[in-house]
């Protein structure tokens, strides 16, 4: 047996073969090319729409092989299975018979797709050579296997990358390209060979773009990689090499095959378009980081680089380097060769940082997704869900023809608004995970619910531990049929061991899928949603935040807030920290004995909710709505006890939000700490507006915002950050430079006496009264009545004099 994991995948028809479906693989020998052909791909129609079926696709010339199986759909209808000899049969009888109102199962699901579906293979299998035929090229060290056989595996590469970056004009034309990873150092540069110096890097001259291109595929040929990373790769830089290998009519060989690389523009409501080289897997490291659920304020290079690396790239003005990249290129291409690597270093550093492609591998192990798959959720609930479906006698329903209806959002309580000590925060673990696997959540498990309920009736059963599990919007649970808790329990177990393994990767992996499962039930973009299964989750959630906090009510203590899955807890102002402590635990204990209690009693059910004492704040603010005496939601600040020191929080406020200056961040954090250490506030608000007003704290006055449409399409509704954005883009277009904003981009600006200008162009005077009003009073007057100030009594003219 081989072990070998799964790089890329396609399926096509081929005169010779017929339905072919390809595959290329990384291994412990090389890199394996697997072809399987005389493939028969497949959907199902209703038994009772098969007779009609037949006729249609007869009249059309359309060869197709039924067979009738004891498989229903959701509806309970029996089913069949239609194969045909070609993909394109397969797709054109598909629409044929979806136009004359016949509905067609899983006819969505690719050919080679469904080959690993139904054999539950993911990223790592295993290889029977001894069943295939071998072609092996020794070069390369490179096989091809015939119809091999393939079991599932748990291999876990150590793949090849090369990280990629070019630069360009503003027009598009190429200037170089670099390539670099651990033991690899390369610019291709247009130009005439210049004398370098003792260059830690090669540096290839060619004389023309058409060269670069070649030479730029020569290269990846030999250095082989099985991944290519960059930042935007996908939608910049490849469509961009594509577009320019079109251009001078080159055969621009990437894949493993020797075949170009092919791309499909995006859909209309997506901008990401689509690579695919065979044997090779190109991963933006912007999607890569998104998946992995980091979140930055922008996802620059530049930025994000400075956030997890505290460094960026080699130029001195970042804003303007479109500028900078055209005269180095005329000028002085050695630096422009130093700031194309250094992109393609600060890329590779960060998913080393990261560990994104260790990320990315145990993703594709545990759930079969692409390697360069983003977001992916329902595809992933997909694969593992099917197996288990066809096993249990079901077909999958299609996609809901409406999009599908909203459904309930998680519990959130009003809150009391007020400054405190002693504040515990308990919180449920996987909360929604923990309701599927208590409550047996699950597709299949509500067919099965209501047929049980429905006997139930008839037979006026009323032994409780026969009849289904009551959810919500009349949804029923089966206490026996179901996949998804189980599916939950086995990924939970593998986290709890990655953690004691120490294994980041291998549990952030787990946990976005995790809970990514109740979103997939609530998505009108799966097969599987029903508003029944989403709303049967969030109720409960709502039902078990609200019986937890009567319990602690019942116990003695305050509920001031609840949010989703967590509980705000008052004690009392005076209390020692070890005793609030102490507290905390108790209740922890108290409420998952009364879960297990009364899970027992009521629903004879096994407890998998837990609730943990999370945190402890020594001091506490629930602010109010402003203009209002009702509390917020989401948003709250306080001392959190950890390790034996405090940490100053802020959730949902001002701090924590990139659309507020650097001048309220730190005005809220200094004001805060004064005022949960019972110091008195009044000189240092004094003096933070006196230094805003004297133009002392110039350097924190800049707004950054993004434009989350395209300039033009801004038209009723003008905001700040267009009209300074529209200001930039006049002045820049007056001197001829490239326009920065018209399509979706970060704008930088401040708030003159003439309104909002670009930091680029500011000409007018700061407005500093818009900043003491707008940005410093706010956070004031959302802690100061608690002690009772307020900012405008503080800052009056008219008492300062006294």
């Amino acid at each position: 047996m081989l072990n070998a994991f799964l790089l890329t995948k396609q399926s096509y028809d081929s005169p010779q073969q017929g339905a072919v479906i390809h595959y290329w693989l990384t291994s412990e020998t090389g890199t394996i090319e697997i072809i399987f052909n005389q493939q028969q791909p497949f959907f199902f129609v209703s038994q009772q729409n098969l007779t009609t079926t037949e006729e249609i696709l007869a009249r059309k010339g359309i060869q197709v092989k039924p067979k009738l199986l004891a498989h229903k759909n959701f509806k309970l209808e029996l089913m069949a299975v239609l194969y045909f000899d070609s993909i394109k049969a397969h797709q054109r009888a598909c629409r044929i018979l979806t136009d004359q109102q016949v509905e067609c199962f899983e006819a969505d699901i690719r050919l080679h797709d469904r080959y690993l579906l139904e054999r539950k293979l993911y990223a790592s299998v295993q290889i029977s050579e001894t069943e295939a035929e071998i072609e092996t090229e020794r070069q390369q060290e490179r096989s091809t296997l015939y119809n091999p056989k393939l079991k599932p595996g748990t291999y876990r590469p150590r793949l090849s990358f090369i990280s990629l970056d070019i630069e360009c004009s503003m027009q598009g034309e190429l200037f170089s390209v670099a390539l670099q990873n651990d033991h690899t150092a390369i610019v291709i540069m247009i130009g005439d060979p210049q004398p370098t110096i003792a260059l830690d890097y090669q540096l290839v001259w060619v004389t023309d773009e058409k060269a670069l291109l070649l030479t730029l595929s020569a290269t990846i040929q030999q250095l082989d990689p099985d991944v290519i990373i960059g930042w935007n790769v996908v939608n910049f830089d490849f469509r961009l090499l594509l577009q320019r290998a079109q251009k001078h009519n080159i055969y621009f060989a990437l894949g493993r095959d020797g075949k170009t690389a092919r791309w499909r523009e995006p859909d209309a409501d997506k901008q990401q378009g689509y690579i695919s080289i065979a044997g090779r897997v190109v991963i933006d490291g912007i999607d890569a980081l998104k998946t992995a659920t980091y979140h930055f304020d922008s996802f620059s290079l530049e930025n994000v680089a400075q956030q997890l690396l505290n460094k960026g790239k080699k130029t001195q003005d970042v804003d303007n380097r479109a500028e900078q990249i055209e005269r180095d290129f005329h000028f002085n291409k050695l630096a422009l060769a130093t700031y194309n690597l250094q992109d393609c270093i600060l890329v590779s550093e960060i998913f080393a940082h990261t560990n994104l492609l260790d990320f990315l591998i145990l993703r594709s192990q545990l759930t079969g997704l692409d390697l360069d798959k983003t977001g992916g959720s329902v595809a992933a609930f997909s694969n593992q869900y099917l197996p288990k479906l066809h096993k249990a006698g079901y077909i999958a329903p299609n996609l809901p023809k409406d999009g599908g209806l909203a459904s309930p959002g998680g519990y959130v309580m009003d809150s009391k608004p007020g400054l405190y000590k002693n504040v515990l925060v308990l919180d449920f673990k996987s909360l929604y995970p923990s309701i599927i696997r208590t409550f047996k959540i699950d597709p299949v498990g509500l067919i099965e619910g209501l047929q049980t309920k429905e006997n139930a009736k008839e037979n006026a059963k009323e032994n409780a531990k026969e009849n289904a599990i009551e959810g919500f919007k009349g949804a029923y649970f089966s206490r026996t049929t179901h996949f998804l808790p189980e599916i939950i329990k086995q990924l939970w177990q593998q986290r709890d061991q990655a953690k004691k393994d120490k294994d980041q990767a291998r549990s952030q992996a787990i946990k976005i899928i995790m809970n990514s499962f109740y979103g997939v039930l609530g998505s009108g973009g799966c097969r599987f949603y029903d508003t029944r299964l989403a709303s049967s989750i969030t109720l409960r959630g709502h039902q078990i935040m609200q019986q937890t906090a009567q319990w602690i009510r019942q116990a003695g203590y305050q509920v001031i807030y609840g949010d989703t899955d967590s509980t705000f807890v008052w004690l009392s102002d005076d209390m020692a920290a070890e005793q609030a402590q102490s507290i905390g635990f108790t209740l922890q204990t108290l409420i998952n004995l009364k879960w297990t209690h009364y899970l027992t009693e009521h629903y004879q059910l096994e407890n998998h909710l837990e609730i943990e004492f999370e945190t402890l704040y020594s001091e506490f603010l629930m602010p109010r709505i402003r203009g209002s005496e009702t509390g917020s939601k989401k948003r709250y600040a306080g001392y959190a006890l950890r390790n034996g020191k405090k940490e100053l929080v802020f959730k949902g406020l001002e701090t924590v939000r990139s659309d507020w200056t650097a001048l309220a961040r730190e005005f809220q954090t200094q004001l805060y700490e004064i005022v949960f250490n019972e110091k008195n506030p009044r000189p240092f608000i004094i003096e933070f507006v006196k230094q805003t007003q004297n133009g002392e704290r110039d350097h924190q006055l800049v707004y950054k915002k993004r434009l989350r449409r395209k300039l033009k399409d801004y038209q009723k509704n003008i905001p700040p950050q267009v009209r300074a954005a529209r200001l930039a883009d006049a002045i820049n277009q007056q001197q001829g430079k490239s326009l920065k904003y018209q399509n979706r981009a970060w704008i930088h600006y401040v708030m003159t006496q003439a309104g909002p200008e670009p930091i680029e162009y500011q000409s007018h005077k700061i407005d500093y009264q818009h900043y003491v009003d707008k940005q410093l009073k706010p956070i004031a007057d959302g802690i100061l009545p608690f002690i009772g100030l307020s900012f405008d009594e503080i800052n009056s003219p008219q008492l300062n004099l006294f």
